[in-house]
Formats: C-alpha cells, sequence, structure tokens
C-alpha cells in the first residue's frame, strides 16, 4: 500500500513534480507529462511512450537519451487522455514525426489514436506500435488482444535506437514492430496491489497460492497453483515462454545458438535478492535450450505498486534488435553504456511547469440568455453527477476489481468532478449550455483518462454540439443530443450491446427516452423512464460476459456481476432525473 501521500486524487500529479525535481539533469515537465531536457534534434523521428502512472520506471523513467522522447502520463492504472498524449507528442516532435508506443489496453488504445489523429491534422507525421507481449492474455492466434508488460522496454528501445540512427518514422516503426513480434511475457503474483487512498487491494491471492498470468493493473491471472520455490518458478516461465516463442525464432538463430533479451522483472515487493535467486536457475534454463541471454535486465522495469509478483521476458534478436538492445541509453531509471564524445543531446531546453490550458474557453462564445439559464442548470445536473459517483466509487471499484484493475471508480469520481468544476467556470464566464457542455466534456476525458473518461468525454460534447448556444434546450433536442452521444460512444469504443460494457445501458436509455418524447412525454419524466431502464439493463450484465477491453481475457470471472461502466452511466442518468424531477421547469 502507499504510505506517502496527500490527497490521493493528487497523487500522480505531485509524483510527476517530484520526479521531475530529482532529475532535473534529465528531464522537464511538459502538459501531459515529462520529455527529455535536451529537445529533439531536427530530422530525429520523436519516441513517445506512455501509460498509467503507478509502474514506475515505467514510463516518466525511460525518458532520456537512447530510450524515450517523452513520456504520457495518465493517473493511477488509467490512460493519458488524448490531450496530454498530443500536448507531449507536440512538446518533443521534429520534422521527422513522432512514433506513439504503449502498451495494448482499450484505454491507452482509444486514447493515443485520438491524439494520432490530432498530431495527422496538425501536420505531423505520426505512426503507432501497441505492445503485446503478454502470452498469458490471448491465445497466439490473436496476438493483436494481447496487452503489453514488461516487453515495453524492448519495443521502446529499438524504437528509440533507430530514431537515434536518424532513420525515417517508417523505418522506426518497421523495427519497433519487429521487436514487438518477437518479444514473449509471463507473469505470475503471490499478493495483490492497493492503490493510493484505497482500503484493500484490488485483488487477493489465497496465502501459499500464486497466480499465474497476472497483468500489471491487477487482471486477474488464467490459473492458480501452488507456491513454488524459486527454482520450480523459473522452469514454468522458461518452459512456457519458450513453448511460445515465434515462428521466425529458428530463422534468426546461428548454427542453433538463439540470442535473446532477457528481463526478469520484480513487479514491486519482490527485492534483487529474491530475483537473482530466480535468475540463476533462469540463465541455466535458457542456456541449455540454447538460448544465450545479452545483457540480461534483473529488477525492477516495470512495476506495481506494491504488487508481490515476478515476470520473464524474452526477445529472440536478430542483428539490428541485438544493436539496439544493446546500445547506450541515459535515463532517470535506465542507464546503459556511454555515448561517444560526452555530448548528452543537443541545446538545453528550460525547465518549466506547464500550466494545464484549458481546451475551451467559452466566455467568448455568444449565448442567448435561455441557453445561458441552461447552462445554469447543466451545471447543478453535473454537481449531481460528481455527488452520486463520489458516493459509489468505492462500489464501481470492486465491480471493476472483479475482471479489470479496479479503477473505474477512481476515473469517474475524478472525471465527473473535473466536468462539473469546467462546466462551472463556463457558465460564469457566460457560455450557454453547448459550450457548457463542450468544456465540461473536454474537463471529464482530460481529467479522468483511461476509456470512460474518453468516452464520458466525447458523450457529453455530442450533447453540447447539439444543444449549442443560442436556443433554450427541449425535450427533442436533449433526446437528439443523447442519440448522438450514443453514437459517439459506440463509435469510439466499438463496442455494442451484448459486449458487456456501458454500451448495454446506453442504448436501452436512448431508445426509450426517443420514444417517450415522441409520445410528448415532458423531459423530466421520459428521461426517468429511461434512467430506469437504462438501471435494468446495467443489472443485466451481471449476465453478460465481457468481449472487449481488460475483462476479457477473464470474461468467466465477471458472470454474476454487473458491468461498472454501465452502472455508473444509471446512477449518473438516475442523478439527473432526481435533478431535473426537481427543477422549477420540470413540464418543459
Amino acid at each position: 500500500m502507499s504510505y506517502l501521500l496527500n490527497h490521493p486524487a493528487d497523487f500522480a500529479d505531485e509524483m510527476v513534480d517530484g520526479f521531475v525535481a530529482a532529475n532535473r539533469d534529465l528531464v522537464r515537465r511538459v502538459e501531459g507529462g515529462v520529455a527529455r531536457r535536451a529537445g529533439t534534434p531536427a530530422g530525429q523521428v520523436a519516441v513517445v511512450v506512455g501509460g498509467g502512472s503507478g509502474h514506475y520506471p515505467a514510463f516518466a523513467g525511460l525518458v532520456g537519451r537512447g530510450l524515450a522522447h517523452g513520456a504520457a502520463m495518465g493517473n493511477v492504472f488509467a490512460s493519458p487522455s488524448a490531450q496530454q498524449v498530443h500536448s507531449v507528442a507536440s512538446a518533443v516532435a521534429s520534422d521527422a514525426g513522432v512514433l506513439l508506443t504503449y502498451g495494448n489496453y482499450a484505454g491507452d488504445v482509444l486514447n493515443f489514436d485520438q491524439a494520432q489523429e490530432r498530431l495527422l491534422a496538425d501536420g505531423v507525421p505520426c505512426r503507432t506500435v501497441t505492445v503485446t507481449d503478454d502470452i498469458s492474455s490471448a491465445e497466439g492466434g490473436e496476438r493483436h488482444r494481447r496487452r503489453g508488460v514488461a516487453g515495453d522496454l524492448v519495443v521502446f528501445r529499438a524504437a528509440a535506437w533507430a530514431a537515434e540512427q536518424g532513420r525515417s518514422l517508417d523505418e522506426v516503426w518497421t523495427l519497433a514492430d519487429r521487436a514487438n513480434e518477437r518479444t514473449r511475457t509471463l507473469g505470475v503474483a503471490f499478493s495483490g496491489c492497493t492503490l493510493p487512498g484505497a482500503d484493500g487491494p484490488l485483488f487477493t491471492v489465497p496465502h501459499g497460492r500464486m497466480a499465474v498470468g497476472m497483468g500489471i493493473h491487477g487482471e486477474p491471472g488464467i490459473e492458480e497453483t501452488a507456491m513454488p520455490t524459486a527454482d520450480e518458478l523459473a522452469e514454468l516461465l522458461v518452459e512456457r515462454i519458450l513453448a511460445a516463442a515465434p515462428d521466425d525464432a529458428d530463422a534468426v538463430a546461428t548454427d542453433g545458438e538463439h540470442r535473446a533479451a532477457v528481463i526478469l522483472n520484480g513487479l514491486g515487493s519482490v527485492k534483487s535478492e529474491e530475483l537473482f535467486v530466480c535468475y540463476r536457475r533462469v540463465a541455466s534454463l535458457l542456456e541449455r535450450a540454447g538460448v544465450t541471454p545479452v545483457e540480461p535486465e534483473v529488477g525492477e522495469l516495470v512495476t506495481s505498486f506494491e504488487m508481490a509478483g515476478v515476470s520473464l521476458t524474452l526477445c529472440w534478436l536478430d542483428e539490428e534488435l541485438e544493436a539496439a538492445w544493446t546500445s547506450p541509453a541515459e535515463t532517470p531509471a535506465y542507464r546503459r553504456g556511454r555515448f561517444g564524445g560526452g555530448d548528452r543531446g543537443v541545446t538545453d531546453l528550460p525547465d518549466r511547469s506547464v500550466e494545464p490550458v484549458a481546451p475551451v474557453r467559452p466566455g467568448a462564445v455568444a449565448a442567448t440568455e435561455e441557453s445561458r439559464r441552461a447552462a445554469a442548470a447543466v451545471v447543478g445536473l453535473l454537481r449531481a453527477v460528481e455527488g452520486v459517483v463520489d458516493r459509489h466509487a468505492d462500489e464501481l471499484g470492486r465491480l471493476d476489481a472483479v475482471a479489470g484493475d479496479g479503477d473505474h471508480g477512481i476515473g469517474m469520481r475524478r472525471g465527473s468532478a473535473a466536468a462539473a468544476d469546467a462546466a462551472q467556470e463556463a457558465a460564469d464566464a457566460g457560455a450557454g449550455a453547448g459550450a457548457t457542455l463542450l468544456a465540461a466534456g473536454d474537463g471529464w476525458a482530460d481529467r479522468a483518462g483511461g476509456t470512460s473518461g474518453a468516452l464520458w468525454g466525447v458523450a457529453l460534447r455530442a450533447v453540447g454540439e447539439e444543444l449549442g448556444d443560442h436556443r433554450a434546450p427541449d425535450a427533442a433536442a436533449v433526446s437528439a443530443g443523447m442519440e448522438r452521444a450514443a453514437d459517439a460512444i459506440v463509435r469510439l469504443g466499438k463496442a455494442a450491446v451484448g459486449d458487456k460494457t456501458m454500451v448495454d445501458a446506453v442504448v436501452p436509455f436512448v431508445e426509450e427516452l426517443r420514444a417517450r418524447v415522441a409520445e410528448g412525454v415532458p423531459l423530466a419524466d421520459a428521461w426517468t423512464s429511461a434512467a430506469q431502464v437504462a438501471t435494468r439493463a446495467a443489472e443485466a450484465t451481471a449476465g453478460l460476459v465481457p468481449r472487449l477491453g481488460r475483462a476479457r481475457p477473464h470474461a468467466g470471472r465477471s458472470l454474476g456481476t454487473p458491468d461498472p461502466g454501465a452502472v455508473s452511466f444509471a446512477l449518473a442518468t438516475t442523478a439527473v432525473a432526481a435533478g431535473l424531477t426537481s427543477s422549477p421547469g420540470r413540464d418543459e
């Protein structure tokens, strides 16, 4: 558990501030994360990595020469928002473009993809490599579904080396993609981890047992076994990873000898001395199998707070990948070799903290008096959502921890509070209902991060775009706005009814709202009826198994438990229903 913190909601931001203060010679603070203190040379592709906080030294600790140019940093166990990724990438981009690379998680993919679209629209060449090294999260035939764990380091190193060689964006992408295709990881855990401020761990492992296939966000393992000895664990890890070797492993062998980058990673509570005991056996088993470890890494490379666990990573090397793996690097948490000439990079940039820039300045938007009155009502409804989320955040986290990473309640709490604050600021500045909702959507997405943050962000923006700032919103306009929101959620999240996501509550809600409004039912009554339908639909997700997201690899575990995204949507719409019912203009 975390012993040193002030307020849980501020933990990630304060951690970044302290990290930068401790490493001013190597990194600087930029909006959304950190960047190399020395800027990107002209003509060099910038490698931007990122993910949720709570995994140090990934991802900020890997920013520096020979590794990443910048890292976008989300909240604890939550992906960075699209705005954060875009801001970091923009801060380090050169004329050669940007390579985005990160672990394959739904929230990260969603937000990094949005950021890539924005970079391309800005005229910045951009490509992406998602890391998919975890063999426990999908079968070999579905490698694109596998999540990224400690193998991130191998891919980041390959991309950075190619960039340092002055290769083009396509060439950097090609080598990073090849590193990913050749990398395999398997992890185990002996106990869970506790998020800052939480009362208990995300998950537990029975005493004397070991969870095999554990994810770095606390995703449950695929099986459970008796606690092994160090040698027995080494045998399990080596055997399963070798069995999952890439198809072209033999093609890169020389006289039957394979050369491999090897990482024995501690997830937080397993210390170096224990890792060395285990690696002793790992090394002998690999050599017996004809695999020569090349400059192995034994230590903490990707962690999960105080989780007691270990992962083993192998990347089957060819000549170029070995050159990348063994090349010099100088970052706050990862140093290898020395750069020639003592040159630490290009012109030093000033170290400065960047204040968050509000993406919407609605005070400048003309609005009618009717729309401004509606904006005040929007603020009240968003405060009601903030309140209900705050009361149920722990429950939402427990639902999410059944087969996911347990951060849904924390993300919803941060997002709803940020949305209400942004809406308040907009309304106070004279914005209408539309601009107030646009500000709320941007605030929610940027502060919450993760999948739910992005989806709630686009939903609020969709409603705001429909309502505009020049009319008093009526029932038909609100219904049309919610239809646009549902379309945006489905399009962005790529989910359908039955996938066990928030869509299972969103679609029935919108259908009921549209039907009641078409009958001429007042908005408050139509919304209340729709919220009741959403609540029943959310409860019914207990009978479904997930087909998307982090919960998918452990689908059976969530059977009997409702989807947290659907539940939070039902709670939010119910809170809005209560607000509409009690408002003076409820019959409009």
